[in-house]
């Protein structure tokens, strides 16, 4: 088990766009991905559970991966997030 926490810093918060790439990136790797958020866990692979989550901007997010590919999938998932400038 992989886990990493993310300071989200977009005034947006993790909206429609920014959730769609990191439900593709979490999408590529066969790990077990996680978006847990005020107690709530959900499956990065799912749109809409990313979504329910109304995540916004100084949120504290934790991703957490279980499988063969977990490290990998985290370092896709931080690096998406860098790139978007979603979250440090």
């Amino acid at each position: 088990m992989e886990s990493r926490e993310f300071h989200i810093i977009a005034e947006t918060g993790i909206h429609a766009r920014p959730a769609t790439l990191l439900v593709q990136a979490a999408s590529k790797f066969g790990s077990d991905i996680s978006l847990d958020y005020n107690d709530k866990s959900v499956n990065l692979k799912s749109i809409m559970g990313v979504m329910s989550l109304g995540v916004g901007q100084n949120a504290d997010i934790t991703i957490k991966a279980d499988g063969d590919d977990a490290k990998e999938a985290i370092a896709a998932i931080a690096d998406t997030m860098t790139k978007e400038g979603l979250a440090e």
